[in-house]
Parts: structure tokens; C-alpha cells; sequence
């Protein structure tokens, strides 16, 4: 998941005070974790806020994981504490929750937030500390502006470019063959998302359109593109927007297939549009719950136990994010960040409810994509996409 919309600059004011105290302040806590009574790790979440609706499940699969490690007797003989804090969707706030999970709280590493902007903002105030990203999806990341592989950044889910890609290949083998294209032009997910699937489908591409965070009246962008007669529609943006979109090209008598990427999986998307307007609707997920391994049944079923509802992909990405960090711990017999960075960075055939991963190079996961079809809001079909 990737939302950037105008916060680097400001994080980068609060996390240039920020960065020499934290980074003195690593090196001491890293000298006392390893024998203290209990193994900290810290979540920082978009726990209201504009994207709440992406951090609110993050934050609910690493407590869930966290419950079942400590069931199980912890870690190296401890008790896991997890300390989750409310970043409110904003980069500040992020930058801030960063500084006293380090100095403060003293966690071991972090886990969150979900977008890629916050994500962004965490990353340059985190010093050594490891950081692991179970949702952003931005393409750069776990690199930085040099293109250099940050050796504390850690990436769960596939990136933008990736589903750009798989979002392509699925139109070329469902022999599309005229589309018209949808940004978010507020955000370099929709960006970055339109000139990937631009790359690799095969089609004529009929119209590039555009439109802005927040927007609500789409009617005259739904006029244009029913005038093209594509076959496809490639919708790169948020469940906020693609809504109330979706609503209006239905209600207007737009047929043609609607794909969008992981901006997609919430259910407020369906509740936007109306189930009766969500069917030939399309979007890449993170994951399935067609056949799910016994593994992921058991995650399903804890999840709707504790938390009264079923989980989404973000819940099973960040669950995944903290069994990831679990196992490194495990492996390292440690919580020092240096040998925690160098065993995550060794990571092979993780066994997660997402689907097995191996990190890669640059700190990503080599991983399957999903892209869900939907009818009248309901999944009647999933097609895997290899990497």
C-alpha cells in the first residue's frame, strides 16, 4: 500500500532534530535488550486518521500474532510486550511515535506504518533499528536516494511495480484489448502503478485520465471514458475514491471490467459502490482464502474469535510481518539489531498465511500476487500471478 501525498518534506523536518538522539540511543538500548525480562517490539499505526481503514487490521494481525508466540511460551524464554501507538495518519505524528518506541519504550524493532509515505517518514528517524514494512508497496522503498539496499528495511508485501505488471499480464490473458486508464494524481501509486500496467498491456490504451484525492463527482471523467468504449478500465488508486467511481460509471451504464491494485481490499470499497454495482470488478490481493492451507484457517478463525470479524489482507500481511520478526529473533538468538538485520536479510522459504517468501537482494519478498474477481461484491474466482 503506498499513499504519499505531500508528507516527506515535513518528515523530514521532525527527524532531522530527531535523528542524532535516536541513533546514540539505539546503540545504548541495544547493550540491555538482550537481557532484559521481556522482548519489546513496537507498531506504529495509521490508527485513525485518513488511513485507518489500511493500519486500524495491521495493528489488530500483530496483536493477534502476538498472543500466539506468547501461548506458545515467547521468545528466547521471554514474554513478548508489544507497544502500539497511533501515528493519526500523519507524518509528524509518525516521526514522533518513532523516536519514543526507540528512546522510550526501548522496542527491538518496529513493525508499521502501512502507507509508503509513513513508512518513508519512520524509515529516516529509525537509525539501525529494523524496520518491517507489511504493506507499503512503494517500488523504492527498502533503497535509498542512491538506490543503495538500507540494511534495516524489510519488505513484506510485493511492490507497485509488481502489481502493475500482474494487473497487465491478467488483461492480456482475458484478451482485453481497449482500455482507458485511471490515476490518482495525487499520489505516486497511481503514478507509478498506470505507467507499469502502460508497459506490459498488449492492448490499445483509449484515454488517460486523472483525478485528485477526496474527489466525489466523477460524472464528467465517467462521460468521457464511456464515450472511449473500452473494454477494460484500470483504476490506480484508493477504495475512497474508486467508490463513489465505480458507483457512477455503473449507474451511467459503463460495462466494461474494472482492475484496480491493492488499494482496492477494504470493504468500504463494496459499500461505496454498491454491491450490485461491483461485479466484473477486479483487484490484486496479497493473498487468498480459496482452499486455505491449515495454517492460514487457524489465523482466519483466531482472528474472527478475538476480534469479532473476519480478517482482511493488511491483518494477514501484518501478521505475517510479525511471525517474520519472530522467526528472526529465533534464528539470531538475539535482539540486537546488527544480527536481527543480518537474519532477516537471510530470510529462505518463510512459510507465512500470505504464501511462502524468500528476501531477496533488495530486501522484498519474491511472492505470488492475487488478482480477485468479484460479482455483485462477493470473490467467485482468484487467479494466482507468478512473479
Amino acid at each position: 500500500m503506498k499513499i504519499k501525498r505531500n508528507l516527506k518534506g515535513l518528515a523530514l523536518v521532525v527527524s532531522c532534530l530527531m535523528m542524532t538522539a535516536c541513533g546514540s540511543l539505539t546503540q545504548t538500548q541495544e547493550k540491555s535488550n538482550d537481557q532484559a525480562d521481556v522482548i519489546k517490539i513496537g507498531g506504529n499505526w495509521e490508527l485513525s486518521g485518513a488511513t485507518a481503514g489500511y493500519g486500524s487490521p495491521g495493528n489488530e494481525g500483530v496483536e493477534l500474532a502476538v498472543d500466539k508466540v506468547n501461548q506458545a511460551g515467547g521468545l528466547l524464554g521471554k514474554q513478548v510486550e508489544y507497544v502500539a501507538l497511533d501515528n493519526k495518519s500523519t507524518s509528524e505524528e509518525t516521526t514522533a511515535n518513532t523516536s519514543r518506541l526507540i528512546s522510550n519504550d526501548q522496542v527491538s524493532l518496529i513493525i508499521g506504518p502501512a502507507t509508503t509515505g509513513l513508512m518513508e517518514a519512520q524509515i529516516s528517524s529509525a537509525s539501525s533499528l529494523p524496520v518491517i514494512a507489511p504493506m507499503a508497496t512503494g517500488d523504492r522503498l527498502t533503497t535509498d536516494s542512491s538506490g543503495k539496499v538500507l540494511d534495516n528495511v524489510f519488505r513484506v508485501c510485493f511492490q507497485d511495480a509488481f502489481q502493475g505488471q500482474a494487473l497487465a499480464k491478467f488483461s492480456n490473458d482475458k484478451q482485453f484489448k481497449r482500455a482507458v486508464l485511471i490515476r490518482d494524481n495525487s499520489t505516486d501509486y497511481g503514478q507509478n502503478l498506470t505507467n507499469e500496467f502502460k508497459k506490459y498491456f498488449q492492448g490499445e490504451v483509449l484515454d488517460e485520465l486523472a483525478y485528485n484525492a477526496k474527489d466525489t463527482d466523477f460524472n464528467s471523467l465517467v462521460t468521457r471514458l464511456k464515450s472511449k468504449e473500452p473494454d477494460v478500465i484500470f483504476v490506480a488508486g484508493y477504495y475512497e475514491e474508486a467508490g463513489p467511481l465505480i458507483k457512477q460509471a455503473r449507474e451511467q451504464g459503463v460495462k466494461a471490467a474494472i482492475l484496480g491494485p491493492d488499494g482496492f481490499g477494504n470493504q468500504e470499497l463494496i459499500d461505496l459502490a454498491g454491491k450490485d454495482n461491483m461485479t466484473d470488478v477486479y483487484y490484486t490481493a496479497h493473498y487468498t482464502t480459496n482452499d486455505p492451507s491449515p495454517e492460514l484457517k487457524e489465523f482466519m478463525e483466531a482472528y474472527q474469535e478475538k476480534f469479532g470479524h473476519a480478517p482482511d489482507m493488511f491483518a494477514a500481511l501484518a501478521y505475517d510481518g510479525a511471525r517474520l520478526a519472530f522467526d528472526a529473533i529465533e534464528r539470531a538468538q538475539s535482539v540486537d539489531s546488527k544480527a536481527l538485520n543480518q537474519t532477516l536479510a537471510e530470510t529462505k522459504d518463510f512459510s507465512g498465511v500470505t504464501g511462502s517468501f524468500t528476501i531477496n537482494d533488495q530486501h522484498n519478498p519474491i511472492k505470488t500476487a492475487y488478482v480477485q474477481e468479484l460479482d455483485h461484491g462477493e470473490i467467485v474466482d482468484t487467479t494466482p500471478i507468478e512473479p
